[in-house]
């Protein structure tokens, strides 16, 4: 019988390892996937349940493609503009709020990524 291809990945299967001893409500899970050439691998998932488990390996993945296309450069194009702007705005009128504005936006780029970061990597 002849090997069908796939479309798009499926999670064919999914387990209940264990429950989390560092945080309380949080399970640990095994994935396994089939990918679109028919190899099935398994990943570790956590979550609170294992619907919140496969959405987190989800999000995890499509960070890393992301990661992977955009690279660390995007990172550091988007610091010059959050710190150029002030300089530019500055020219046109005489408050120093643009400078403090540029902190803020810094700071919550910054609290953005550290709670997405926590979010998928919480086990």
């Amino acid at each position: 019988m002849k090997k069908k291809k796939y479309e798009r990945r499926r999670a064919i299967d999914c387990k209940l390892l264990e429950k989390s001893k560092n945080n309380p409500g949080y399970c640990k899970y095994e994935v396994t996937i089939q990918e679109k050439n028919g190899y099935i691998h398994k990943e570790p998932a956590y979550g609170k349940d294992m619907q919140d488990a496969i959405s987190r390996l989800i999000w995890n993945e499509r960070t890393k493609i992301i990661e992977k296309k955009l690279g660390a450069g995007w990172f550091f194009l988007a610091w010059l503009l959050i710190m150029g702007w002030p300089a530019i705005m500055l020219e046109k009128t005489d408050s120093p709020l643009y400078l403090l504005y540029a902190f803020i936006t810094i700071i919550v780029l910054i609290s953005v990524g550290f709670f997405w970061w926590r979010y998928l990597n919480k086990k």
